[in-house]
């Protein structure tokens, strides 16, 4: 049985992780989820790298909520890096699913787009998987998780 792993932490101030999960159980059938929370967004490599070795999980989605000063920055992109760097290192995918503080105008929108964009996101690691043909059909339609989509270049 495939096995979908999902990671957040406890730094985001919305359970992004609930919604992951409670997404790919409406997505589809055939898999396992294997949650597990870290403290922050540099915690995020480490858990997707035990997710996909230690528990067998073919594809992780890890969801973090950097806040707006330049040190969340600066931790979003290393643990960004650090994410890129276990998908090499396991020829897996991590979904990468960042919502930073400064991307909403107050903390309602900040609320919604974490929601929309983790459950989104989720959506594309169960097609990962499941149904790679949708991906493909979806390839140059500027598709956007969170805010609305951008549509194609005519």
């Amino acid at each position: 049985m495939k096995r979908i792993g999902v990671v957040d932490t406890t730094f985001a101030r919305v359970d992004m992780g609930g919604f992951a999960v409670d997404e790919l159980r409406k997505t589809g059938t055939g898999f396992k989820v294997v949650r597990r929370t870290v403290p922050g967004v540099k915690d995020l490599p480490v858990a997707a790298k035990r997710l996909l070795e230690g528990d067998d999980c073919d594809v992780v989605i890890a969801l973090g909520m950097p806040g707006p000063e330049q040190i969340d920055k600066t931790c979003a992109h290393e643990a960004s890096t650090g994410l890129i760097q276990v998908q090499l290192m396991t020829n897996k995918h991590v979904i990468e699913v960042f919502v930073h503080e400064d991307e909403a105008k107050d903390s309602k929108e900040l609320a919604w787009l974490a929601e929309r964009r983790a459950r989104e996101h989720s959506v594309n690691a169960y097609d990962l998987l499941f149904r790679p043909e949708r991906l493909v059909k979806s390839a140059g339609k500027g598709l956007r998780q969170g805010f609305e989509d951008v549509g194609p270049i005519r």
